[in-house]
């Protein structure tokens, strides 16, 4: 999951938490939302922790001059 991939992750859960007034049967929206906002968080931090090992990596692979 990429950092775009997150962010809509994000903006669904917090529609659902925040701005749904529904209901439905069995299904609790406020909390599907924050699981949401959750994994889009959870999304962002490991996606910016694993772009900033390919870009050490890469480093690592320049022969210096």
């Amino acid at each position: 999951m990429y950092i775009g991939g997150s962010i809509v992750l994000l903006a669904l859960g917090a529609i659902l938490s925040f701005a749904v007034q529904d209901s439905v049967s069995g299904v609790d929206l406020v909390t599907v939302g924050y699981i949401l906002m959750a994994a889009g968080a959870l999304g962002i931090v490991l996606s910016l922790v694993l772009n900033g090992q390919r870009n050490e990596r890469r480093r690592d692979e320049i022969p210096p001059r």
